[in-house]
């Protein structure tokens, strides 16, 4: 009998041992601005499941190696490592014990950085009283050696007059969305987003209303070198550019207009003005199969104009459909299919509600009755999201299952913040 016990004993050692070595995760962290190990990073990981959890911390070594505890094996983490004040996150599978994070060195300006494109997606609501927008920031680091751009106004935006933000997203350079609000920079409409812009390019998406009586006066100001500027409304509204500004109508007679400028320099004239009333048909189908959540890809196309009926939809081919001359196709599935990056942001990958931000000099935004009741729905609906995402990243559920699946909850989510909004 005591052998059979020293051999139990001796087998739960031998199965604990290897549990604890299941149960670290190890990595490197390499600065890619000096191509040289990142000592000092502090390095933290990060539980998804229910919001984003932070479980261990380490701090990278003299040679950018760090070791990582993993309380709750099994599930998929997040690798966060701080640089410069800068965070850089690496996706850990359940199967993997190891990991290598690149960061660059920070700086408050760098060299190299311009606007891809600045798109506006524009209509009334039913009763013609508001303007809603979806407004969606491109900005391109080709920085050399390569920088993060960071400071207290990394990218800087204006919006108009009368603004009230009812929510923002962020994606870097091959990560996930996020919730970033942007801070008021206290000269009136003038934003920031504080996140940090990493070589390669950064998204930004800001929904937001502002009062309506028929006629509305926009004046972009781009605080970069901008590609394209671009916006789409109802065919049922009326486009009117000001005096000097470069728009040009981009499509066919379709279920939506579009107009865009090209090669903007930031004091350029941009204004126009919109009138009458109009919403763009709703999203009703998914994006093309294969494409990421939220970012869909612009050499893939479904249905025609006459059949498209999702935001923007029917917006008809490009100009240049290849893309190689025209910059307005490297856009146009951002521009069809508008509400992806916000939905994908609401799939609990943030950690909080998002707080309505008012405009410079606006009164505070009064919390809606219905919202108490409406959270719990908006709630399930994103955890519902968020596992869905989870599952697809694990390879639980096929493409064509993932993407069925996330147009049938993105319908139902769109439909509860209808409601709730009311």
């Amino acid at each position: 009998m005591p052998s059979r016990l020293s051999a139990l004993k001796l087998i739960a050692l031998a199965l604990l041992s290897a549990s604890a070595f299941a149960e670290t995760i190890t990595g490197t962290v390499t600065n890619k601005t000096t191509n040289k190990p990142a000592a000092g990073d502090d390095v933290v990981l990060i539980r998804l499941a229910q919001g984003m959890q932070e479980s261990t911390r380490s701090k990278t070594d003299s040679k950018g190696r760090f070791s990582l505890d993993v309380p709750d094996p099994g599930g998929i983490h997040l690798v966060r490592v701080t640089h410069d004040k800068a965070n850089y996150f690496q996706p850990v599978q359940p199967s993997e014990t190891s990991v290598a994070v690149d960061v660059y060195t920070a700086a408050a300006k760098v060299e190299g950085l311009t606007g891809e494109a600045d798109v506006l997606k524009i209509q009334s609501d039913p009763g013609g009283a508001t303007l809603n927008v979806i407004e969606m920031f491109f900005v391109k680091n080709v920085s050399s050696p390569p920088k993060t751009q960071f400071s207290d106004r990394p990218f800087e935006f204006y919006l108009p007059e009368g603004a009230v933000v009812e929510g923002s997203v962020a994606l870097g350079p091959g990560g996930m969305p996020v919730r970033s609000a942007p801070v008021p920079l206290g000269d009136p409409n003038h934003y920031a987003f504080i996140f940090p812009l990493r070589p390669g390019e950064t998204r930004f998406q800001v929904t937001y209303k502002v009062p309506y009586k028929g006629t509305f006066a926009f004046t972009p100001h781009p605080v970069l070198p901008t590609d394209t500027v671009a916006i789409v409304m109802p065919k049922s509204m009326s486009f009117q550019a000001a005096a000097s500004s470069p728009y040009a109508r981009v499509t066919e007679e379709t279920t939506a207009q579009a107009y865009a400028a090209r090669n903007i320099s930031s004091s350029q004239p941009l204004g126009f003005t919109v009138s009458g009333s109009g919403e763009l048909p709703r999203e009703e189908n998914a994006p093309p199969q294969g494409a990421a959540a939220g970012a869909p890809s612009p050499d893939q196309s479904t249905g025609t104009a006459a059949t498209d009926t999702r935001p923007g939809g029917g917006l008809g081919n490009p100009v240049d459909p290849t893309g190689n001359n025209d910059p307005w196709a490297k856009y146009k599935w951002w521009i069809i299919g508008g509400l992806g990056l916000l939905l994908a942001a609401g799939a609990g990958i943030m950690l909080k509600q998002p707080v309505p931000t008012q405009a410079a000099g606006s009164a505070p935004v009064p919390p809606s009755p219905a919202s108490s009741s409406g959270n719990t729905t908006l709630d399930a609906l994103r955890d519902e999201l968020f596992s869905l995402e989870t599952d697809r990243l694990q390879g639980k559920l096929s493409e064509p299952d993932y993407q069925a699946q996330k147009s049938a909850l993105e319908t139902v989510l769109r439909r509860a913040l209808t409601r709730t909004n009311t």
